[in-house]
């Protein structure tokens, strides 16, 4: 696909992003074939965001191929796919809610739907786990996201967390930037599969202290808003540009 017409650098910058995280997450395994939605706001007063052409395999997206739409769902810009309705009211929901929600980030891996069947949700059981449960909240099922007034709901349950726990469902992060986003969602993913693991084995499992969980939540922003994220960023784009080039196209 061609780079869309009036496409300022501030926003192929954002496409280039959002395109990566999608391909990322189909090389971590965290894709659901083409059902779950990564978005990113566009910068500018018309309150625009870019998901997923509904059809696409997370693999083959493209900075150019993204669907730019506004807060009704209604596309602005011209493209052969239309975008999965259920996930704009989840992602539509949490960017209108919160300014720093500049992407979203929604998946249903294995672990993910797994933890959040289990009434205690994350449990702090790993150095993993800390860091979500400093800012993570819970959201219960009702059903698959097509009612606009669920929308109210998820937003009280988010509040001012920027990890979420859908139940029976799966994972949500926000972010600044795509790297934080990214990173996020990796603490919160490998928590759950490090707790699937450890209750396979049928022993008990040891608690990590109320005391360190309450210090942790003093170090988050640094380890999963600061340096940890930019850090790692450039490094995953080498892995695409290496393993599955061509996002920024």
């Amino acid at each position: 696909m061609a780079k869309p017409e009036n496409c300022t650098p501030e926003e192929w910058a954002v496409r280039c992003d959002l395109a990566a995280l999608y391909r990322l997450a189909a090389l971590h395994g965290w894709d659901d074939l083409i059902f779950t939605h990564i978005s990113a706001r566009l910068p500018g007063p018309e309150h625009h965001f870019l998901i997923n052409p509904y059809g696409m395999m997370f693999e083959e997206i493209t900075a150019s191929s993204l669907v730019k739409v506004d807060q009704t769902g209604e596309k602005v810009a011209p493209s052969d796919y239309n975008v999965n309705p259920a996930g704009f009211i989840i992602h539509s929901a949490v960017h209108e809610a919160r300014e720093d929600a500049k992407f979203v980030m929604h998946l249903h891996t294995v672990a993910g739907v797994a933890v959040s069947t289990q009434r205690e949700g994350l449990l702090p059981i790993s150095q993993h786990s800390l860091f979500p449960l400093a800012s993570l909240s819970y959201h219960d099922y009702e059903g698959v996201a097509l009612n606009p007034d669920e929308k109210v709901r998820l937003v009280a349950d988010l509040g001012k967390a920027s990890l979420m726990m859908l139940r029976n469902h799966g994972l949500l992060t926000l972010g600044h930037s795509a790297a934080d986003t990214f990173l996020k969602m990796f603490m919160l993913q490998r928590a759950c599969e490090i707790q699937i693991a450890a209750q396979s084995g049928g022993g008990e499992l040891i608690r990590i202290p109320a005391q360190i969980l309450a210090g942790i939540r003093a170090q988050s922003d640094k380890v999963m808003r600061g340096s940890g994220a930019e850090l790692a960023w450039p490094g995953l784009l080498r892995r695409l540009a290496r393993q599955n080039p061509g996002h920024d196209s």
